[in-house]
């Protein structure tokens, strides 16, 4: 039984910065993406960051150069940083994983997936104020 469980999520103004955890366990498919997603009340979901089979690493535009993900392997743990923090970040975040697609990044793989896919989390809220 695959269970993703987010954790770190909180309020902050502009400019700051949050970790977001995800604790994996009964995961062990290695030709998995896996990584993060958000979804904004009336908006759709989006792929924020994530890893491909091979760990090559893809992100959403909006959040390049501002979010790094990265795993702890030995922990079963994937994490997101999140520095420069926009009102438009505001965002339920999600931990997912799916099979890779071929021709897609990991990040897109993440952006399409439905409930039928893959598997992800309850969510960690994240709120950013101006």
């Amino acid at each position: 039984q695959v269970q993703l469980v987010e954790s770190g999520g909180a309020s902050v103004q502009a400019g700051g910065s949050l970790r977001l955890s995800c604790a994996a366990s009964g995961y062990t498919y290695s030709s998995y993406c896996m990584g993060w997603l958000r979804q904004a009340p009336g908006k759709e979901r989006e792929g924020v960051a994530a890893f491909d089979s091979d760990g090559r690493i893809s992100y959403a535009d909006s959040v390049k150069g501002r979010f790094t993900i990265s795993k702890d392997n030995a922990k079963n743990t994937l994490y997101l940083e999140m520095n420069s923090l926009k009102p438009e970040d505001t965002a339920m975040y999600y931990c997912a994983a799916r099979k890779c697609v071929v021709g897609m990044t990991a990040v897109q793989a993440l952006s399409v997936m439905t409930v039928f896919d893959g598997y992800w989390g309850q969510g960690t809220q994240v709120t950013v104020s101006s």
